[in-house]
C-alpha cells in the first residue's frame, strides 16, 4: 500500500492537498483519480441533470447488464467537500456497479468554498429524493435504495441516511467507506505517515467547508454528534488503519450498533485512506470490493 501511494506521489508530483490552491488541488485530484484505461466496463453510462435546491445537479448513471428493476446505489464522491468530479469518481462507481450488479447514480454536488455547508447536504438529499421518485424511469427499483460514499461522500451518505428516518424515502442500506464523521476528532498516530490524506489536509478541508468552526458541532456536518442514531437503515462501514479518519469511522460504526442499527464493520488495518480507488493495482483493495458487494447484496438482494 505504501509503495502504491509513493508511486502516485512521485508520478504525479503530488504535494499535500493543503499546500495547493483550490484550483490546483482540484485539477490534481481529477488527474490522479480519473481512470481512462482499464476502467471496469458496464453496460451503459448516462449523464443527466436533475433539479436541485439551487439549480440543476449533474448526475451520472452506471448500469451493469442486469434485469430491471435493479437496486440503486446513490453515490457521493470524496474530496473533502472541496475536490472531486463525476470523472474522478468514475472508476469506483463502475467497480461498485459491476461487483454489486446494481445501478449506481453518482452525484456531482456543489463544492466548497464557493458553496459551503450545508449546500452539499442539500444537493445530496435532493438527489436521493429524485432517485426515489424516478428510479423506475431508468430501470431502478424504488423499493431497494441505498446511499453510498467515500470520505466526505461517506459523511454525506451518513447525514442523508439519518434524514430519511423522517421522510417517506424507504432507504434499505447505507454504505460508508472511510467516512468523515467528526470535526473535533484528534489526529491518529498514523498521521506522520505521508498517505493521500493527513490531519493537516483534513483541517484544511474543514476550513473550506464550514462557514464557521462552530458549525462543526452540527450533526449534519459531524454525524457522530447526532443525539439519536436509532431506527436507521442497516450500514456497512469500511475503515482502514493508515487513515487520520480511522478512529472516527470506528466510533461511528460503534454508535450505530449501540443504537440498534444493523452494522457490518470491515476494518483493513494495512490499508490507507482512499485505498478502494486503487483496486486496479492493489490486490487487497480489489478483494475488499468483494466484501463490500457481499454486504450490499445481503441488504438489497
Amino acid at each position: 500500500m505504501a509503495a502504491a501511494i509513493a508511486a502516485i506521489r512521485r508520478g504525479e508530483g503530488l504535494p499535500a492537498w493543503h499546500e495547493m490552491s483550490i484550483d490546483r488541488a482540484r485539477q490534481r485530484e481529477n488527474d490522479v483519480f480519473t481512470v481512462t484505461t482499464d476502467a471496469p466496463a458496464v453496460d451503459r453510462v448516462d449523464d443527466r441533470s436533475i433539479p436541485g435546491p439551487a439549480g440543476d445537479i449533474p448526475i451520472r448513471l452506471y448500469r451493469p447488464a442486469v434485469a430491471s428493476p435493479a437496486p440503486v446505489l446513490v453515490f457521493y464522491h470524496g474530496g473533502g467537500w472541496t475536490l472531486g468530479t463525476l470523472d474522478s469518481a468514475g472508476s469506483i462507481c463502475r467497480r461498485l456497479a459491476r461487483r454489486t450488479g446494481h445501478i449506481v447514480v453518482s452525484v456531482d454536488y456543489r463544492l466548497a468554498p464557493e458553496h459551503p455547508f450545508p449546500a452539499a447536504v442539500a444537493d445530496a438529499e435532493s438527489a436521493l429524493s429524485w432517485v426515489a421518485a424516478n428510479a423506475e424511469t431508468f430501470g431502478g427499483d424504488p423499493d431497494r435504495l441505498a446511499v453510498a460514499g467515500t470520505s466526505a461522500g461517506g459523511n454525506l451518505a451518513a447525514v442523508v441516511a439519518r434524514h430519511t428516518r423522517d421522510t417517506d424515502v424507504d432507504l434499505r442500506h447505507q454504505l460508508l467507506l472511510y467516512p468523515i464523521t467528526d470535526h473535533a476528532a484528534d489526529a491518529d498516530p498514523c498521521d506522520d505517515w505521508s498517505g493521500l490524506l493527513t490531519r493537516a489536509d483534513m483541517n484544511w478541508f474543514w476550513e473550506q467547508y464550514l462557514p464557521t468552526p462552530a458549525d462543526g458541532t452540527d450533526p449534519d456536518a459531524s454525524p457522530l454528534h447526532a443525539d439519536d442514531l436509532s431506527e436507521l437503515a442497516p450500514a456497512t462501514v469500511v475503515t482502514c488503519g493508515f487513515d487520520p479518519l480511522g478512529a472516527e469511522g470506528v466510533a461511528y460504526a460503534d454508535r450505530l450498533r449501540d443504537a440498534g442499527v444493523a452494522v457490518d464493520h470491515a476494518h483493513y488495518p494495512r490499508m490507507a485512506h482512499g485505498f478502494l480507488s486503487l483496486a486496479s493495482s492493489i490486490d487487497a483493495a480489489d478483494e475488499a470490493f468483494d466484501d463490500v458487494a457481499t454486504a450490499v447484496h445481503e441488504r438489497l438482494g
